[in-house]
């Protein structure tokens, strides 16, 4: 249980932390130098939720690196879908992808699918790499 909470703590943080880069980075499109990214306290629990993947991430273990980031983005995508549309109920979403030609009803965007991807093969690599230093130590 304490390794699990652990991975939630990471996830979290490292959550906020590729979702301020990403919005700072966005702002260079934008040709704002001040690079200022942001977050939202809703997304920690959001990200922490990544680490119930776990499990999934040592069963797909050697598996092609393109099904395992396809497999990741598709299961993060519907984890957006639906706590996009449960803060959107109470009217508390912090993203709203109206602008984009790409969304589905303003919680997700298609076209951030490669986004998705690499954040999964990023919380793989995360979550799986204590286990792979355990591995290597016995």
């Amino acid at each position: 249980m304490k390794n699990f909470i652990k991975d939630l703590i990471k996830c979290g943080v490292a959550g906020w932390c590729l979702e301020i880069i990403f919005t700072a980075a966005n702002s260079l499109r934008r040709r704002n130098m001040k690079l200022m990214g942001h977050t939202s306290l809703w997304m920690f629990p959001i990200y922490a939720c990544i680490a119930f993947l776990k499990p999934l991430f040592r069963l797909l273990r050697g598996k092609p690196l393109l099904l395992r980031g396809v497999t990741y983005a598709a299961l993060i995508l519907f984890g957006e879908y639906i706590t996009g549309a449960i803060l959107s109920n109470k009217k508390i979403c912090p993203w709203d992808y109206t602008r984009s030609k790409w969304h589905i009803k303003n919680i997700v965007r298609l076209d951030y699918l490669p986004n998705w991807i690499f954040a999964g093969l990023f919380f793989e690599h995360l979550l799986s790499k204590e286990n792979h230093s355990k591995e290597n130590a016995d």
